[in-house]
């Protein structure tokens, strides 16, 4: 065994450069990993709100867009569509839409913010599957309902609001996305005013 004295300075170095090693690699490893955990670019612009010119739009005509990988229609109701809705609220399961599927200034009569133009998620309450609109032939499901969506995967049924008949297996009437008008032509989707 030697006994030669210990350098304690070049431990104390040998230290401190190994530290500080080890941090820079730390950090190598731990940025990438903390950035995986951002959403992509892709699931950025997948959830974020839609612009739709709805100046174009027919009466009874549907324009479907996307937001967060889900349908939304809008439809252009007619004014014989809108004196209708509340001719059949008896055949519905919650005709005042009383449970929380729409924004609040969504809970009327007719589920939208401007009763001519309906704004939903196209996909049925019950498991998700895209209902079939029917401007002129509803009438073959629901007796004396002229315009509607129709679920082909179960059988639900909604109205021209939205709103889910009675006897079906959808629990609840079609979801209302956030949405508000920028201008008497252009719906914004997938944000309130208020968030704006």
């Amino acid at each position: 065994m030697s006994n030669a004295p210990v350098d304690t300075g070049r431990r104390r170095f040998l230290t401190w450069s190994t530290t500080a090693v080890g941090g820079v690699g730390a950090a190598f490893v731990a940025v990438p990993f903390i950035k995986s955990w951002n959403p992509s670019a892709k699931a950025k612009a997948a959830g974020a709100p839609v612009e739709v010119d709805i100046s174009k739009m027919e009466p009874g005509q549907l324009i479907r867009v996307e937001w967060r990988g889900n349908p939304v229609w809008m439809v252009r109701r007619t004014q014989e569509i809108l004196d209708a809705l509340p001719q059949h609220d008896n055949q519905l399961r919650d005709p005042d839409s009383k449970e929380p599927q729409q924004p609040e200034y969504a809970q009327n009569a007719y589920r939208s913010i401007k009763p001519e133009v309906f704004v939903a998620v196209g996909l049925c309450t019950h498991l998700g599957c895209s209902p079939t609109y029917l401007p002129n032939t509803f009438g073959e499901q629901v007796q004396g309902v002229s315009a509607g969506f129709f679920c082909p995967c179960h059988g639900s049924k909604f109205d021209m609001a939205g709103r889910v008949f009675q006897g079906v297996p959808a629990p609840l009437n079609l979801v209302i996305p956030p949405y508000y008008y920028v201008n008497d032509t252009t719906i914004l989707v997938g944000e309130d005013k208020e968030g704006a």
